[in-house]
């Protein structure tokens, strides 16, 4: 078996703190929901948010295949603006594919206003072999788009999450 990583950074134009709190904090998810409308149709959460806290994240349907994403917190570091997290995703091509799936997303400062989401996965087949690029880079943009779609929500918001 071959465990793989793909590791991705993008550009946040909002504070760390602010993209922390809404989309890694582990507490209120409403923000979250809001700013994932037509893509996240509800998330559920047992647990306080640190380490084995599991969350299930259904999947707007219209959108991908994947149906339900459920995730265990392995660590959780607000000081660092740090969450890794096991995956198990429900329905769809990626579930018939991976045999597991870890994140590291961390959320750095990068001046005013802005900062760095750095994101690796590592996963591993069902059939030991790596993924194709491609499929890789479908793996991550998942998580990014995420981000961005949260991005775009505080910028539009700016009063509503402080």
């Amino acid at each position: 078996m071959v465990a793989c990583s793909v590791t991705e950074e993008c550009q946040v134009a909002v504070s760390a703190d602010l993209l922390w709190k809404v989309a890694f904090s582990g507490g209120d998810n409403s923000t979250l929901l809001k700013a994932c409308a037509g893509m996240i149709d509800s998330i559920d959460v047992e647990g306080d948010g640190g380490p084995g806290t599991v969350g299930t994240m259904k999947i707007n349907p219209a959108l991908s295949d994947n149906k339900v994403l459920k995730t265990r917190v392995l660590e959780r570091d607000a000081a660092a603006r740090m969450v890794r997290s096991e995956h198990v995703i429900e329905g769809g091509k990626m579930a018939e594919v991976l045999k597991s799936q870890v994140t590291e997303i961390t959320v750095v400062p990068a001046g005013e206003g802005a900062c760095i989401a750095k994101i690796t996965v590592e996963y591993e087949c069902i059939n030991g072999e790596p993924l194709s690029p491609e499929v890789e880079a479908k793996l991550v943009n998942g998580y990014l788009g995420l981000i961005k779609k949260v991005e775009k929500y505080i910028v539009a918001h700016p009063g509503e999450v402080a």
